[in-house]
C-alpha cells in the first residue's frame, strides 16, 4: 500500500523510497554490458572540461550513482511541490512518482545529459512557480536565461525551455517587454562567455558546430524495443484518471496552482517535441518528461478518494515496469 503510505508527510518515507528505488533499478544489472561510458555533457562542453574523467566508472557504480542522483531530485522536486502547496497537502507522493518515472525505461537507469539536465528542469519549476509573487522579475529572468543557457550545453535540445520562460510570462504577468528581453540577454551571456573560451583557445571552428543540430532534418527513427511501448499504457491510463480529477477540483484551486498546472503542460510539450534536434533519438530524450508527468501523477494519487483503484492502479505501473525488466 505504497500511496497510502506516500501520502503521509513523514520523515521514513525517505527510507521507504531509497528502498523502493533500489527495487526498481535491480532489473537493470540483468542488462549491463560489460563497459558502460557515462557521457553527461555535449560536446560543447565536454570538449572543454574533458569526458575521460567519467569513463573509468563501472556499469555498477555507474546505476548506482543514477539511483543516488534520481532520488536527490525526487526528494528536491517534491520539496518544491509542497513549498509552493501545488498537491494541495504535503505528502511524499511527488518524490515517489519520480522515481517511478525515472525507472519507466532501462536506458533511464544509467547516466546520461538527461538525468543532469533534469536538476536544471526542477530548479527552473522553483523559480519559475516564484514569479507570479514577485514585483520585478527583471533579475530573476536574466538568471533563468542563462540557466537555460547551461542546461542546453549539458544537453542541447534543452535549449528550447527558452520558449518556456516567455510562455511562462503569457501566463503569469502582464505584458512587460523588458522582461521578455532580459532572458535573451542572460541566454546570450553564457554563450558569449563560452565563445570568448573558445576564441582564447584559438577553437571557433568548434563553437560554430555547437549550433548544427538547428539544421537537423525531422528524425524519422527512435530506438525504442517493442515492450517499451507497453510499460507506458499504465501511465497513460493514469494520466487519464488524473484529467477526471483535475476537472473537479480545477476551479476550485487557487489562481497560482492552475495557472502552475498550465505551466507543466506547456513544459511537457515542448520536451517532448524537443526531439527533433537530436539526431540519434533515443528514449533516454524522454526523461525530460518526467517532471511535469510527475506533477500530474501525484496529483491524481493525492485526491483520488477509492482507494482499491489509486493503489491497484500503482501496483499496476510497479509490476509492468519490474516484468519488462526482468523478462
Amino acid at each position: 500500500m505504497l500511496i497510502s503510505q506516500f501520502r503521509k508527510y513523514t520523515p521514513i518515507n525517505f527510507i521507504v523510497l531509497a528502498l523502493v528505488g533500489l527495487c526498481l533499478c535491480l532489473g537493470v544489472y540483468l542488462h549491463l554490458p560489460t563497459k558502460l561510458t557515462a557521457i553527461l555533457f555535449e560536446p560543447a562542453l565536454s570538449n572543454l572540461i574533458g569526458v575521460d574523467k567519467f569513463s573509468t566508472l563501472t556499469p555498477e557504480v555507474n546505476v548506482m550513482v543514477t539511483l543516488f542522483l534520481t532520488l536527490l531530485q525526487a526528494f528536491i522536486l517534491n520539496r518544491v511541490m509542497n513549498h509552493f502547496n501545488i498537491l494541495g497537502k504535503p505528502n511524499f507522493l511527488t518524490a515517489l512518482m519520480y522515481m517511478t518515472l525515472a525507472s519507466l525505461f532501462l536506458p533511464f537507469l544509467v547516466l546520461s545529459p538527461t538525468l543532469i539536465c533534469n536538476f536544471i528542469s526542477i530548479w527552473m519549476i522553483s523559480k519559475l512557480l516564484n514569479i507570479y509573487r514577485q514585483v520585478d522579475i527583471k533579475g530573476l529572468m536574466f538568471e533563468l536565461g542563462m540557466i537555460v543557457a547551461i542546461g542546453s550545453l549539458i544537453y542541447f535540445p534543452f535549449i528550447i525551455m527558452g520558449l518556456l520562460l516567455w510562455v511562462s510570462l503569457i501566463i503569469f504577468r502582464p505584458f512587460n517587454w523588458r522582461e521578455w528581453f532580459t532572458p535573451l540577454l542572460g541566454f546570450s551571456t553564457i554563450y558569449f562567455l563560452l565563445a570568448v573560451v573558445y576564441f582564447w583557445l584559438g577553437r571557433m571552428e568548434e563553437f560554430y558546430l555547437i549550433w548544427v543540430p538547428l539544421t537537423y532534418k525531422f528524425s524519422t527513427s527512435l530506438k525504442m524495443e517493442v515492450n517499451d511501448y507497453f510499460v507506458v499504457i499504465p501511465i497513460i491510463f493514469t494520466l487519464l484518471l488524473f484529467l477526471v480529477i483535475l476537472k473537479d477540483n480545477f476551479f476550485r484551486s487557487i489562481v497560482h496552482v492552475r495557472k502552475s498546472f498550465q505551466l507543466l503542460f506547456f513544459m511537457l510539450i515542448l520536451s517532448f517535441v524537443s526531439f527533433y534536434w537530436k539526431r540519434d533519438l533515443s528514449v533516454n530524450h524522454f526523461l525530460m518528461c518526467a517532471t511535469p508527468i510527475t506533477v500530474y501523477l501525484a496529483y491524481y494519487f493525492t485526491h483520488s478518494k477509492k482507494k482499491w483503484l489509486f493503489e491497484s492502479v500503482y501496483a499496476v505501473i510497479i509490476l509492468t515496469i519490474l516484468y519488462f525488466q526482468f523478462f
